[in-house]
């Protein structure tokens, strides 16, 4: 009786939003029960309609340009918002790479715990439905779209206004995709402020959602965070750390710098504040910021290093810069006495998502890597952010920074949970 209620879909409500999650809600059942190969053949077809729709995706984001440039949007938003055919056919590509990936629902493993006389496994099973709360970044909801039909997760996106009319568009094609392959229908359900669903309202609605991911600029998360009834997985953009060692080479702290900005369109890992030891030569110094200023970096630094570079370093304007992410190409510089400063100065300002070091020495690395809280350490290597990384079969949205299981760059697994199996023998 306690299956058939579970299966039974509810009523459905008369208020739009209700009832999108119930649908949402109901689906989610049923692609649980679908084989791997099925869903897979979703997100094939969701691949294979947006590659067919480029020009018209095209034309609806070139509307919502011209809108938000009248609205005098700001430039970053823009540039999230401002689809090239480059990026689609990354997005697509991107969508044929996960359904040659292991299935996550398949693996098990021995459980923490066992139990005598018994066999302890933990399986990996969907969510249920997740929330994708996204700013600009249309193609950011077919890709949650792909991640969600590989762990059998129901989606809902909501996107925000300014990409309103490509939002709408890319959402109707993937949904017609999905439809024409049979998937249940309210697997992928699309909300926007023009139908009254406020961000409030949604995150507050806890019996049909399991997850929210809210993914924009720290104000829209933090909003996400305080209104939410429904667990969230923060993701994180910019503020990332370097700390240049002694016996850090100066050329190779370069080439990190530029490449993590090296990103399109969102600067996820893109390093934006430097810390420096004393010991650092004054020459290779001003060698490191001639090297970035070349490149159109605009450089700024604390008190003591504008005193001494000031035809290099401009001041920051407020000591709270520290703890605040640019999002443009913009580096700060200050010194900090030792290793273990740094370590406090990190900890204390930066996103805490993906952090770096560029030394010779391991004894500093190691240090690094245990005092350091932060998601991802990069020692001697960049961290600029890939969905899909070279020579990588792996798919990932974004990168969080808070503490539990999905800490970290967010992929497959953070879209799963576990379950406990304890099998006893039938003979006994």
């Amino acid at each position: 009786m306690g299956n058939q209620m579970a299966s039974t879909p509810p009523l459905e409500s008369s208020d739009p939003i209700t009832a999108a999650l119930q649908r949402a809600h109901q689906a989610s059942l049923e692609l649980e029960l679908l084989k791997g190969s099925e869903r897979h053949l979703g997100i094939e077809a969701i691949a294979t309609a947006l590659e067919a729709n480029i020009s018209v995706i095209l034309e609806a984001n070139t509307k919502d340009l011209e809108a938000s440039r009248e609205m005098a949007v700001p430039k970053l938003i823009l540039d999230w918002l401002k689809l090239t055919p480059e990026r689609l056919q990354k997005t697509v590509r991107l969508l044929r790479q996960l359904p040659k990936l292991p299935d996550p629902l398949q693996r098990v493993k021995n459980a923490t715990y066992q139990i005598s006389g018994y066999q302890t496994y933990s399986q990996r099973m969907p969510l249920g439905v997740i929330c994708l709360i996204h700013e600009a970044l249309p193609e950011l909801g077919a890709i949650a779209a792909g991640l969600c039909l590989k762990t059998a997760n129901s989606l809902v996106i909501r996107g925000c206004g300014d990409a309103s009319h490509t939002n709408h568009l890319i959402a109707e094609i993937m949904q017609t995709a999905l439809a024409d392959q049979g998937l249940p229908a309210g697997c992928l359900e699309s909300l926007s402020s023009e139908e009254g669903c406020t961000v409030q309202q949604l995150v507050a609605q806890d019996r049909y959602l399991n997850l929210i991911i809210p993914y924009g600029r720290p104000n829209m998360i933090q909003q996400v965070v305080q209104h939410a009834t429904t667990p969230v997985l923060r993701t994180t953009v910019g503020n990332c750390y370097l700390y240049l060692a002694p016996s850090g080479d100066l050329e190779l702290a370069s080439w990190v710098i530029q490449d993590s900005h090296n990103y399109e369109p969102d600067a996820v890992n893109a390093i934006e504040k430097v810390l420096v030891c004393p010991e650092q030569k004054t020459s290779h110094l001003i060698s490191l910021f001639k090297s970035l200023q070349e490149q159109d970096f605009e450089l700024r630094g604390d008190a003591s290093l504008v005193e001494e570079f000031p035809e290099h370093l401009a001041p920051i304007g407020t000591e709270e810069e520290w703890q605040q992410a640019y999002l443009e190409k913009i580096v700060a510089f200050k010194r900090v006495p030792d290793l273990a400063a740094a370590i406090t100065e990190i900890n204390c300002n930066s996103g805490g998502h993906a952090d770096c070091i560029v030394t010779e020495s391991y004894h500093e690395s190691r240090q690094f890597s245990m005092g350091l809280d932060s998601a991802l350490i990069y020692i001697n290597a960049s961290p600029c952010f890939s969905r899909h990384p070279l020579g990588s079969d792996s798919v990932f949205l974004g990168v969080s920074n808070q503490k539990g299981n999905r800490r970290g760059l967010i992929g497959l697994e953070s879209f799963t949970t576990i379950k406990q199996v304890v099998q006893g023998d039938s003979t006994l």
